[in-house]
């Protein structure tokens, strides 16, 4: 028989039992749609963690004050204030791995518009801050070295609040707003950032010149960092050690013996995201390894279902070797049925599979992406799985007698 004849006898045979197929299936389609959505949803998660840090900055470090433990007493940020402002000044010019290092003040205030009022985030800055975070303004200028030395009363706004007290879409370069009763004029407006991993919204914020932020806001000058030390660090790849130069830097400075905590704390975003990454990629493998054991389940299905075909059809098989078929022609038409079942679950489930990925990336506002290779992947591991199972009824069935296979009632 040719192969075209022997898948169209076995779609026949598959189409006298419309609804034993497809519960045989079933098993093949859960499996091979789990598999993709699994895979799918976990590509988009990552790509999420990706995103959500990138808007964080790159080969980024934060430098916070206090510790979550010294001499046995915990404590968090901000607890203590350890770090000052010659910390600062000798992490940008001691510490051969940063390329940049920039102070965050933060506080929060209401900015006001002529009509409208909103209250936000206000941060001093500096403009490494901006290269630090890869965060340049959009329309305007940011600050300059001038502006942190005179201290003016410049403000950049972030998206969120342009859109609060100008509206969507508003120019608000030149204006002045009011913070804490003070004018300040607008010189620029960032580029939206989107969310942090946290869901807080970065384009929620105003920033003016730290020196603007310690006289006016903070009310007055100080020698300690009342708020973080941002670290850029010369490439990912120094970022490491960029955080261990910095720990020892700070030690040294504050004098602590050996055996004593660090009265700072020095956060890795490039680690944590890579844990991140690994934890989303280690949750995607065991969904994966669930869904496949699925598709093993189904191939149990079809195995049975094929032995159970076999028996009824014994007489069928005799009749066809009486007349001159052979047994690899019996073994091809029911290892074809098999594989014809898995395939068509195959196919079915990955349609389902995308469809589910489509609607949970949209409800979940990850993106959806799909690599090919999981689909092929998923369609070739289905058809292995009706090969496998569908193996050992064919050959029971290409092994019968055909003067007892005719005998069989």
């Amino acid at each position: 028989m040719s192969p075209w004849a022997v898948l169209r006898v076995a779609f026949r045979a598959l189409g006298r039992n419309t609804m034993r197929s497809f519960l045989t299936a079933l098993g093949i389609i859960i499996g091979v749609a789990a598999f993709i959505a699994m895979v799918v949803i976990g590509e988009g998660a990552k790509a999420r963690v990706e995103e959500a840090f990138s808007s964080m900055g790159t080969n980024l470090l934060i430098v916070l004050p206090g510790s979550s433990s010294q001499r046995g007493v915990f404590g968090g940020f901000g607890s203590q204030p350890t770090l000052t402002w010659d910390d600062l000044k000798a992490i940008q010019t001691e510490v051969p791995s940063v390329r940049h290092a920039a102070p965050q003040l933060r506080s929060t205030a209401s900015v006001v518009s002529e009509e409208q009022n909103w209250t936000t985030s206000v941060t001093g800055v500096t403009p490494e801050y901006f290269e630090i975070r890869n965060w340049p303004v959009t329309s305007g200028v940011s600050f300059t070295a001038s502006d942190i030395d005179a201290a003016t009363k410049v403000v950049l706004l972030g998206t969120t609040v342009v859109d609060r007290l100008y509206g969507p879409g508003a120019d608000p370069i030149g204006q002045t707003v009011r913070i804490k009763g003070m004018p300040f004029q607008v010189t620029g407006v960032m580029v939206r950032k989107g969310q942090s991993p946290m869901g807080q919204d970065y384009d929620d914020a105003v920033f003016i010149p730290v020196s603007t932020f310690r006289s006016k806001i903070q009310g007055g000058l100080n020698n300690f960092i009342a708020g973080s030390i941002f670290v850029g660090a010369s490439s990912p790849a120094s970022t490491s050690k960029a955080e261990r130069e910095v720990r020892s830097l700070l030690r040294d400075r504050h004098h602590l013996p050996p055996e004593a905590d660090d009265d700072f704390q020095v956060r890795n975003l490039t680690e944590i995201a890579t844990a991140q990454q690994e934890g989303t990629k280690t949750l995607t493998a065991l969904l994966a390894s669930i869904a496949a054991v699925s598709l093993v389940v189904g191939g149990i299905g079809i195995m049975n279902i094929m032995l159970v075909s076999v028996t009824e059809r014994t007489r069928e098989i005799g009749v066809r070797m009486a007349v001159g078929a052979k047994p690899r022609h019996i073994l091809a038409q029911f290892l074809t049925e098999a594989l014809s079942l898995s395939i068509l679950g195959g196919v079915t489930g990955a349609l389902l599979g995308l469809f589910a990925a489509w609607r949970l990336a949209a409800q979940f506002g990850w993106p959806m992406l799909i690599r090919p290779s999981i689909v092929v992947l998923a369609l070739v591991f289905s058809g292995l799985v009706g090969v496998v199972f569908g193996l050992y009824p064919a050959q029971r069935a290409s092994r019968l007698d055909p003067i007892e296979a005719l005998r069989y009632e």
